[in-house]
């Protein structure tokens, strides 16, 4: 069955179609990305403003008529954090449902943390062991769910804290100063230390932060390869720091923050993270492929 998800996060909206096969692989089709920044305005105002989520809409508009275009059988929109953090959450969904013509739904912490375990396990390489924790990094929140591959999470817990909330609130000169780093770290472990997950056999990284540093530190994402880059994030204008790496500019402004939320979120499980190759959007269109009228058909 071909799907399409459109999901509105606090950076970013993005577009995943895919083809959901029977034993329940998800194979993309084609993925699109816009930076539209939605958290920053509510971090600013606590709301967004019309100018923000006509802009939203029109994007979001543009992603169904694609997503038409490759004839898929059914589409949605999710919204995470925007939607969750903003007194103007139902506005938004309103929009998106009208430039769309899709149903949108914003997504509980929980449910996104689920649905991120599923996505990450269902693309996945190779055999998982028993028990796997994968850490879903948002711009405006922070989701750890455990639990087996083949039951999928039995515990998820969520920190209101991302990569954009965390760089606003601390990192405000680019390069950060080392109080500021200090701070922002401070925080990310209060935020996370108090979560207590179960111990892993595996943690997987997913989101968009996770995909940029694994371009600077590789696919394992432990404790010392994260505060390495933590430390070489904060010498230098982060523009300056990724441009060899191919990572956008908008992704570079928020990414010391990210690695030091995967820095504390490994300090949390006890456990070093893999980069993972699926994620919120994956479980999604998993989702999707599996309701009652997409059976029946």
């Amino acid at each position: 069955m071909r799907v399409a998800v459109i999901d509105v996060g606090s950076n970013t909206a993005r577009l995943l179609v895919a083809n959901v096969t029977d034993d329940g692989d998800v194979e993309p089709l084609a993925q699109e990305r816009d930076y539209l920044r939605l958290g920053a305005e509510i971090e600013r105002t606590g709301t967004l403003g019309p100018k923000k989520i006509a802009a939203c809409a029109k994007t979001c508009r543009g992603f169904a008529r694609r997503a038409a275009a490759l004839d898929v059988d059914l589409a949605t929109v999710i919204v995470t954090a925007p939607g969750r953090q903003s007194s103007s959450g139902q506005a938004l969904t309103s929009a998106l449902g009208e430039a769309t013509g899709l149903p949108v739904r914003t997504l509980t912490s929980a449910s996104e943390g689920r649905l991120a375990f599923d996505g990450a396990v269902a693309r996945a390489s190779g055999e998982l062991p028993g028990v796997v924790a994968v850490v879903d990094l948002g711009g405006g929140s922070t989701e750890i769910a455990v639990g087996n591959p083949r039951l999928g999470a039995a515990w998820v817990r969520s920190a209101d804290l991302g990569s954009l909330r965390l760089t606003r609130a601390y990192l405000r000169s680019d390069p950060p100063s080392a109080r500021q780093i200090r701070d922002a770290r401070d925080a990310a472990r209060r935020a996370l230390s108090v979560l207590h997950p179960p111990s892993p056999d595996l943690g997987i990284a997913v989101g968009g932060s996770a995909r940029a540093l694994g371009k600077i530190v590789g696919p394992n994402l432990d404790v010392d390869a994260l505060d390495e880059a933590v430390a070489r994030l904060g010498r230098r204008p982060a523009v300056k720091t990724t441009r060899s790496f191919g990572i956008s500019a908008e992704r570079a402004e928020t990414l010391l923050a990210g690695a030091i939320l995967l820095s504390e979120a490994c300090r949390a499980l006890g456990s070093p993270l893999e980069l993972g190759r699926g994620g919120l959007r994956e479980g999604a269109a998993l989702e999707l492929a599996a309701l009652p009228a997409a059976r029946a058909a």
